[in-house]
């Protein structure tokens, strides 16, 4: 089990955050992960998805456990609506309570964003990469997902330019981080991924993230090709967290599509301003 894993596993609500914006004190962030509710079975117990099959009095009881661990009420809470597209969603108090307790009135968006304080945004994961992102100076947080779509479209560096020419902010100001998701190691994929990475990244950025198996397979670094956008969209090297937990190995505390074959709940990366 991952290190960090093991230090919050026993945890009441064991969530999994960055010493990047924990030491940020406007900041409210974390990942989940499948310990600490109420659901049961292969939901069992934080599952926060209400399209998998779960019972939807439970997954709103699992939301209302983190409402009153993080001190903001569920009603102030904002889902994604994940399609594996690149669009981003500006958040606004309209939109409190959307996809959790109110229907949405958007659809096809896998980034959610604000500047307005006491409204958490959620994204949800069972392993494609959960991007986080806070402008230190403007006040602007982000969370973005982005699985293998999102990853080859550049997600995080959209994100990146969207926080810029919303908001303003300096990119030399922006702290990103990379959650839980499936390392190189857990993900294979077929030739027809490569060739469209291909398209769209440089032999340098391929030989980085792209390892042919013996099976005519390859392993796809998610990590590492997030880690290159994001720093080709102007972040400091400095200002990037990746506490390189991977859900397929850690399936016993995290919800991993691959590792459970798809048995399984969501997990959910948040974040906000107090």
């Amino acid at each position: 089990m991952h290190s960090y894993l093991e230090k919050i596993k026993n945890d009441s609500l064991p969530i999994i955050q960055f010493d990047s914006f924990s030491n940020l004190p406007f900041v409210i962030h974390g990942f989940t992960t499948r310990m600490g509710g109420v659901s049961e079975g292969i939901y069992s117990s934080l599952n926060l998805s209400f399209t998998r099959g779960d019972d939807r009095e439970n997954v709103l009881e699992n939301y209302m456990i983190i409402s009153q661990h993080i001190g903001i009420d569920i009603s102030h809470f904002v889902a994604s609506d994940q399609t594996h597209t690149t669009n981003i969603r500006i958040v606004d108090e309209n939109d409190c309570g959307k996809g959790i307790i109110k229907s949405r009135d958007y659809t096809d968006v896998d980034g959610l964003m604000t500047h307005h304080s006491g409204i958490v945004l959620f994204t949800y994961y069972a392993d494609c990469v959960p991007l986080f992102f806070v402008d230190t100076q403007k006040k602007v947080v982000a969370v973005s997902h982005s699985g293998w779509r999102g990853t080859l479209n550049r997600m995080g560096k959209k994100t990146v330019e969207k926080m810029c020419d919303t908001y303003g902010s300096d990119k030399n100001h922006i702290l990103c981080a990379i959650g839980p998701s499936i390392c190189r190691e857990c993900y294979e994929v077929s030739e027809e991924v490569k060739e469209a990475f291909e398209r769209n990244f440089d032999t340098a950025e391929m030989e980085q993230i792209f390892f042919k198996k013996q099976n005519g397979k390859y392993l796809l670094d998610l990590w590492r090709a997030n880690e290159l956008i994001l720093l080709e969209a102007g972040i400091l090297p400095e200002n990037i967290e990746n506490r390189r937990i991977c859900t397929c190995c850690n399936k016993e505390l995290l919800f991993s599509h691959r590792g459970l074959n798809g048995r399984r709940g969501n997990l959910a990366g948040f974040i906000g301003i107090k």
